[in-house]
Formats: structure tokens, C-alpha cells, sequence
């Protein structure tokens, strides 16, 4: 008979990774069907590793389980598995790593354009508190693909203990750069779980000591290449300074025996100098910084005497995030209907990469800034711009806010002086007072902002353009979007989209979304957005599972979704429009209430408060999902009552409405001028 192709084999040694196997194979397997094949590597495991295993290779025939008689390490189970493999190219991954989504796709396309015999991969890692950075940089045989002819011509193979891939790594990198086959794939595919102890990695001891003989075996076979000693340097270093490796008892020995420059008391001064330049350099940028924003005031004092631009308008979104929200959707709007105004986009310098090409902006404190703020007719955003500003006559100012609330805000925060340390409440009133309009969506939101930020600005009840999309989007656009989040044609794709909680630091995920894609099963893909306060990335990816913290455009993932999971987002009341299913998941909501207060009680069940199904424990989820109670008659009807009491300005032309009130000064039959 003959066996299928093979393209790539994956091969993951197992021992001691029940906690991690399951989901680092969901995301290899959930690759297409063809062309690929996991050998796991049974290596004398002592825990559930090896069931874990069987049951994969039960139910997949793409998988194929080897067992060793006993525990060897992960060298020579690695090296088992190469032996056993069919693939064109190896994939080297370790029982707590993961293929990230879209990877299996991206290093087809780019080997499709050519077979190197050495494929470099992006790759990352998270921790135990789902931080992610980005990798080290130190040699990791996770990080590239290896074309398994060249891998046998070369005799490349793993060494036995510890450091064991320091020989291969770097023998094939530089035997596949001398004859020109190295190549590389500039995109994170690998991120590796670190995991908090119990490792090797995390177990001090002078075991780490063997990375010395593997570079001083790695000098021998290579002819002492010279392209070596940096690597060699840079690792060794590496490992001295790491706390979780060389106990400091042990780092002047390792030092000697390293051979590193310098005796270890020189290599001591070195730090410590290196630690106080890095002081010193901190200060100075400190000082510059102050000489620097004192400078650029000057100039805006100076400028605040030059004449306005009628023609220029500065938008703002998010704390300068880039372009979003409400403020993006008008921008779009005044490009068609009053082209001869220009606008221009504040962000901040780390998240000038956001910014589209073509698309107007400047960084906020920079001197461009100033001379926007001082000179534009027009101040549009979502929440505040930076720095401070005075606010001149003629000039005109359009709060869009970014959500309807449900949690306390502005002056009603006051009763919760737990949660409102270093607000000033002086300045969110001084903030308003520059206010000529503020946008609301719904006439809820407009009693809420009358009272909790009082001045004079005129409300304007036009609807929140940054819905608009809900009602103008295509059927064809939509299953573009669905494409492009790579969501199968008939899955069920769940947004998830919990808020931020005031009274705890970082993002703790109240769900296990491993477990809930994994119940639900291939049916079913969720799509995890942590609250943007968290980075663009939450470390939320797993099997059928995918972090679009990062994503651009929340609408876009409104669209692409068949369903709302959220806690207290306000996002709820914005999806409300689509007319889709919303389910409250609420497992802290007596905390978060106590804390932060609530304006009505959103698991009341009481109509135009409640959007859906409810539930507020994981398992009672999993129920409201598998029973179908979250698309019930029941649930329609409060979704029903929930979409009139809160989006009766949304139709799909609100951002017209707002572009011919703000710059064109028309009325609109929306309006409800401020009493």
C-alpha cells in the first residue's frame, strides 16, 4: 500500500507534559489534514503524558505514538523520532509548546516557493501569568525547520543531557549559510509555555554547567569556527546571569570554567558598571525629556497666536492607540462628504506601527502635535488628548466617548474612592468644560453623561458611527472577515470579550477557553479579546482558540462572530445592534458591582436590562451552550428589549448625521438638543 506524502513531521518527546500535551497537539493537528504527521515520543513518562498520547494517536491517524523503554531525555527521543520520520522537513517541538494559528499555512506558502534546507521561525514564549515576549534569541531547535534529507546526509543529531541542541542548531545553521540554503520566515509560528517549575530550565543547579561542554563539543566538530564564540559568549552569558539557573554560589565557578573574559570579581565591576551606566543614562533621558517638554510648550504658547485652519481637524482614539472607535468612522464619513478638511491622527510613539500607510499623523508631544492642537478647527475624540491643551474660541470639540455605560463613571465615581486613586475629579470636570458636543447612542447614556460630567456642551443623540458597519456590512464582506480569521465555513465562532477589573492589576481570564472550545468541539471556534488596557496579546491561543486582542477593529470581529460572550464590556450594547445572540457571563458580578457600582443590574432578567442568556460559573456556560439557551425564544426576546431601550440612534448613518452637525453645522432630526 502506498503511504500518503508527507511534508512535515512533527516530532515531540513526552515526559512529564499531562498539563500541556493536549492542547500543544490540538494546535499542530488543527492544520489541515493532509501532508503532516506528530510522532510522539513516549519517553519513559511517569504521569498521564503517555494516555494523553494513545488517545491522540487513537482518533488521529496522523499521529503515531514511539515509546522507549526508558526515560533517555530529550535528545535521544528526538533523535527516535527523526529516525521514524517520513516528512520532507522536520519540526522539533517540545510537550508544552504551540503552533501558533496560521503557521502550518505560512510555512507551506513560503516552502512552496522554495526548499531551503534550513527554515528559521518566529516564535515567542508566555509565562505562567500569560505574559508574552518574545524569545530570547539563544539556539532552540523549536525555531526552525529542518529538511530531513539534509538533517541524514550531515549525520546531524541531538546530543545526550543537558543543552542538547546546541550541536545541531547551530551545526546546520552555519553548514545551510555556507551553502546558501538558509532561509527565514518572519512570523511568530512557535510559542513556547514557561512553565514555573519543575523543569529543567527552572532548577538551579550545576547541571547547567553542560552548556559548557556542549559549545566546547560544538568548537571540535566545527574546526573552532570563528562564528561560533559570539554565539558561545552571548549563551554562556545568558545562563550566568539567569537566577533560575546558576545559583549565585556557583556563578564564579561557572565563570572559570566558561572561560569567559576577564576573572569573575572583573566580570562583577563589569556588571555593576554596566548597571550604573544604564542609571545614568536613565537620568539624563529623564532631564532631556523635562528640558524637552518644556521646549515644546514654549512653542505652543507661540503657536496659539497663529491663526486657525478651517481645513484641519485632529483625531483622537483610545489614549492614542491609533486609528478606532468613533473618531475612525467620522474621519472616514468627512473624507467623503467634506473632503477639503484634513484630518490628522494622534498616537503615541508606541503605537505608531498601527498606523496605516498614507494615513495623517503625529506623535503625541511632538512638536507637529503642538502645532495641530494649536492651529486645528476641529478636536475630535474618544476620550482625551495629551498633555493638556487650551482650548481656543473658534475652536470646536467633539467628545464621541467609546461605549455606553454600565459601570460607574466620571463624578459618580466619586463613592467608590477605592478605585479612583490619583483621579483628579476637578480636571474630568475641567475637561468637559471644553466640550462643545458630546455623542451619545442611546437616551440612557445621555442622562448618565449630563449629570456625571456637568457643563454646557450640547448632547447629540445621533448614534455611535462606529456602528454604522453593523448595518452596511455585506453578506459578502462578512464571510471575507470570517476567511481572514481563518473560521471555517459553518463553525460557530464565539466572540469573547470580557472587560477590564479596576480592582485587580493584569488580565486574569475567568474561563478556561481551552476547555470551552474543547467541549464544544470542532463545531465551535472562539475568538478571545482581552480589553485593549492589556497589550495586543493576552496569550489567550490554543486549539480553536484564538488571541485577537491584537486586531485592529473590534466591529470587524463583532461581524465575523455568531455570538457575544461578555461580562461587563460595553461592547454588549454596541453588538446589541446586530441582533445576534449575547451571553452575560458573569462569575464575579457581586465583586465587580461592590467595587466599581453599576447603573442597573444586568442579570436581573428583567427586560431592556438583561441582553440574554446568563450564567456565572464555567460549567453553567458550557450548559447555556450545549442546551441552546443561548439562542432561545426566551433570550431573543430580552435581546429584543435590551437592542430598543439601547440602540434606538443606530441605522447605519450616524457618522453622516454627526459630519453634517459638527462641520457642516446642519440639523438633524435625530437631535435632542440639550435642555
Amino acid at each position: 500500500m502506498l503511504l500518503p506524502s508527507v511534508r512535515l513531521s512533527v516530532v515531540v518527546p513526552v515526559h512529564r507534559v499531562q498539563g500541556y500535551l493536549r492542547a500543544t497537539l490540538e494546535s499542530v493537528l488543527d492544520a489541515p489534514a493532509t501532508g503532516l504527521e506528530v510522532i510522539l515520543v513516549d519517553d519513559g513518562s511517569t504521569d498521564g503524558s503517555a494516555a494523553i498520547a494513545a488517545e491522540f494517536a487513537e482518533h488521529d491517524a496522523r499521529v503515531r505514538v514511539l515509546s522507549l523503554p526508558e526515560h533517555r531525555g530529550a535528545g535521544p527521543a528526538r533523535n527516535a523520532g527523526a529516525a521514524r520520520a517520513r516528512g520532507t522537513y522536520l519540526l522539533f517541538l517540545d510537550g508544552d509548546d504551540l503552533l501558533r494559528p496560521g503557521a502550518p499555512e505560512a510555512i507551506a506558502d513560503r516552502l512552496d516557493r522554495g526548499e531551503p534546507d534550513v527554515l528559521l521561525l518566529g516564535h515567542d514564549h508566555v509565562d505562567w501569568w500569560g505574559e508574552t515576549a518574545p524569545a530570547d534569541g539563544l539556539p532552540s531547535a523549536r525555531n526552525r525547520l529542518f529538511r530531513r534529507e539534509f538533517w541524514t546526509a550531515h549525520g546531524l543529531h541531538f546530543t545526550d543531557g543537558p543543552y542538547e541542541d546546541v550541536l545541531p542548531v547551530h551545526r546546520a545553521a552555519l553548514l545551510a549559510a555556507d551553502a546558501g540554503t538558509l532561509a527565514t520566515l518572519d512570523l511568530v509560528c512557535v510559542r513556547h509555555r514557561i512553565r514555573r517549575g519543575g523543569t529543567f530550565a527552572t532548577t538551579p543547579g550545576r547541571h547547567h554547567f553542560a552548556v559548557i561542554d556542549a559549545y566546547e563539543r560544538l568548537r571540535t566538530e566545527t574546526g573552532g569556527d570563528p562564528r561560533i564564540e559570539e554565539a558561545r559568549a552571548r549563551h554562556l552569558s545568558a545562563v550566568l546571569g539567569d537566577p533560575g539557573r546558576i545559583a549565585p554560589s556557583d556563578r564564579a565557578a561557572f565563570h572559570r570554567a566558561a572561560g569567559l573574559p576577564g576573572g569573575y570579581a572583573a566580570y562583577r565591576a563589569r556588571q555593576a558598571a554596566r548597571d550604573r551606566r544604564a542609571r545614568a543614562a536613565a537620568a539624563l533621558r529623564r532631564r532631556k525629556k523635562t528640558l524637552r517638554a518644556r521646549v515644546m510648550r514654549a512653542a505652543y504658547r507661540a503657536d496659539l497666536h497663529r491663526p486657525l485652519d478651517p481645513g484641519l481637524a485632529v483625531y483622537g482614539a483610545y489614549w492614542n492607540r491609533g486609528v478606532a472607535c468613533n473618531p475612525a468612522a467620522i474621519h472616514a464619513k468627512a473624507a467623503e462628504l467634506v473632503p477639503h478638511i484634513r484630518g490628522v491622527w494622534v498616537v503615541s510613539s508606541r503605537h505608531r506601527d498601527r498606523m496605516e500607510p498614507g494615513t495623517p499623523y503625529v506623535i503625541e508631544g511632538s512638536r507637529a502635535y503642538w502645532r495641530a492642537m494649536a492651529t486645528a478647527t476641529y478636536l475630535i475624540n474618544n476620550s482625551s488628548f495629551p498633555g493638556g491643551f487650551t482650548k481656543r474660541p473658534g475652536q470646536v470639540y467633539l467628545q464621541t466617548h467609546h461605549g455606553t455605560p454600565l459601570k460607574t463613571m466620571g463624578l459618580d465615581q466619586r463613592g467608590y474612592p477605592a478605585l479612583t486613586g490619583g483621579i483628579s475629579f476637578e480636571k474630568i470636570v475641567a475637561h468637559a468644560d471644553q466640550w462643545d458636543f458630546s455623542l451619545s447612542a442611546n437616551p440612557h447614556t445621555t442622562e448618565i453623561w449630563d449629570r456625571v460630567y456637568p457643563s454646557s456642551y450640547e448632547h447629540l443623540n445621533l448614534g455611535y458611527p462606529r456602528n454604522d458597519i453593523f448595518f452596511t456590512a455585506s453578506a459578502a464582506r462578512t464571510a471575507e472577515l470570517r476567511d481572514r480569521l481563518s473560521i471555517a465555513p459553518g463553525q460557530t465562532a464565539l466572540l469573547y470579550a470580557p472587560t477590564h477589573r479596576d480592582y485587580r492589576k493584569g488580565f486574569v481570564p475567568h474561563l478556561d477557553l481551552e476547555r470551552l472550545a474543547r467541549e464544544l468541539g470542532p463545531g465551535h471556534v472562539v475568538l478571545a479579546r482581552a480589553h485593549y488596557f492589556y497589550g495586543r496579546s493576552a496569550g489567550l491561543d490554543g486549539a480553536r482558540v484564538i488571541d485577537v486582542t491584537g486586531y485592529p477593529c473590534v466591529e470587524e470581529l463583532c461581524l465575523a462572530s455568531d455570538a457575544l460572550i461578555t461580562d461587563y464590556s460595553s461592547l454588549m450594547f454596541d453588538y446589541a445592534c446586530l441582533d445576534r445572540p449575547i451571553i452575560s457571563y458573569a462569575p464575579d458580578w457581586a465583586a465587580y458591582r461592590a467595587s466599581r457600582g453599576t447603573y442597573f443590574d444586568l442579570l436581573s432578567g428583567r427586560p431592556g436590562d438583561t441582553p440574554g442568556a446568563v450564567a456565572t460559573t464555567e460549567d453553567g456556560l458550557l450548559e447555556v451552550l450545549r442546551s441552546g439557551e443561548w439562542r432561545s425564544e426566551h433570550a431573543a426576546g430580552l435581546r429584543a428589549a435590551f437592542r430598543q431601550r439601547f440602540c434606538p440612534y443606530d441605522d447605519g448613518r450616524a457618522a453622516e448625521r454627526v459630519v453634517r452637525r459638527v462641520f457642516l453645522g446642519e440639523a438633524t432630526d435625530v437631535t435632542r438638543s440639550r435642555q
